[in-house]
């Protein structure tokens, strides 16, 4: 997938919450796209907002940073 995702196939997605997301949902859910070539994140409090959509790679890039302490 070399576009971003569609409004309908953002609203259509296989949603994940992040492991990190305390009881009350406090925190993003996210979905791949493309086989990882995109990435929708999303608030998990407020599910009908608009969703962001980042390139798969500059995902990856931030989760491995966050993960390491380097951001």
């Amino acid at each position: 997938m070399t576009t971003p995702p569609t409004t309908a196939q953002l609203a259509g997605a296989a949603w994940r919450t992040s492991t990190y997301s305390g009881a009350d949902n406090e925190c993003v859910e996210f979905a791949d796209f493309g086989g990882g070539s995109w990435v929708g994140v999303r608030d998990t409090k407020d599910r009908a907002r608009p969703a962001l959509t980042v390139p798969g790679p500059a995902w990856s890039a931030l989760v491995d940073a966050l993960s390491v302490g380097t951001l």
